[in-house]
């Protein structure tokens, strides 16, 4: 954290084919080792299949899916007289965002015997649903935020 003023939040570009922030940021999140190229190749792929699968927009799947995943609540540890609490504190809405993509590329990762594209597109599609792994981390974080609701007050 730099020590004068808050950090610039830089915009995302908009990416080639859909149009979209939401899509160029998810490219730049899957990104490894910079191959671009490849990233882009794959998330293009899934989107095509969810929107196969889905029989409408794969883009209009995924923002469904980002807004089942989006958390609404997270905890923050916050120091107090030598004990850390659990703080409950609200997400915005770009924060939501970036982790809903996160887990969700996260969740990904971590699964394997299938190609990649295909793998995305099935969580994005259980995602749509509000089912599967993305959105089960969502109501365990926001069961945390409930269980630890005493200490609000320590929100800074």
């Amino acid at each position: 954290m730099p020590r004068k003023g808050p950090v610039q939040k830089r915009e995302v570009k908009k990416d080639l084919i859909f149009n979209e922030k939401l899509i160029s940021q998810m490219i730049n999140l899957v990104l490894l080792k910079g191959k671009k190229g490849i990233s882009e190749k794959i998330v293009y792929q899934s989107l095509d299949i969810v929107g196969k699968r889905a029989g409408e927009d794969g883009v209009i799947v995924l923002k469904k899916a980002i807004g089942n995943i989006k958390p609404l609540l997270e905890v923050k540890p916050r120091r107090v007289g030598g004990a850390t609490y659990q703080v409950p504190v609200e997400v915005d809405e770009r924060r939501g965002i970036t982790l809903a993509l996160r887990w969700l590329i996260s969740i990904t990762r971590s699964k394997s015997g299938k190609p990649v594209r295909e793998l995305l597109a099935e969580e994005i599609l259980s995602a749509a649903e509000n089912t599967g792994a993305a959105v089960k981390k969502k109501e365990n974080l926001h069961k945390m935020a409930e269980a630890n609701r005493a200490f609000a007050h320590y929100r800074w």
